[in-house]
């Protein structure tokens, strides 16, 4: 990813249409800003292709929970990253019922994984 972790705030929240994945440091810093904005890009675009390897690889898992069906039905789901004043986030939408409960379990998963918070502050 480019930037410290432990100096920067995961938020992995579903929305009724999706959800987002946020991340933003917890200081200015202009460097790691840019970095995340850019990284949040290259998922938004990953994603948009049904690529899903880097949260395998960051889990070191072959099937992270959500993602065999949001690579089945990612025409139905759009991904638009989007700059936030510390760094980045990727809004996930779709109209899909089928697709809503798979981005549900990913995003589940990766706050468990992350011991992230829910909604951002």
């Amino acid at each position: 990813m480019g930037v410290n972790q432990y100096t920067s705030q995961h938020v992995f929240e579903p929305l009724p249409d999706g959800g987002r994945i946020i991340l933003q440091r917890k200081e200015d810093d202009s460097a790691a800003t840019e970095t995340i904005r850019a990284h949040m890009r290259t998922i938004a675009t990953a994603f948009s292709n049904g690529n899903f390897t880097l949260p395998g690889f960051v889990h070191a898992m072959s099937d992270v929970p959500g993602t065999g069906a949001m690579k089945k039905l990612r025409a139905d789901i759009t991904y638009t990253p989007r700059d936030l004043p510390r760094g980045g986030e990727v809004v996930i939408s779709t109209r899909n019922p089928d697709a809503v409960k798979a981005i549900h379990d990913f995003l589940a998963f990766q706050r468990m994984d992350h011991r992230a918070p829910m909604h951002a502050q």
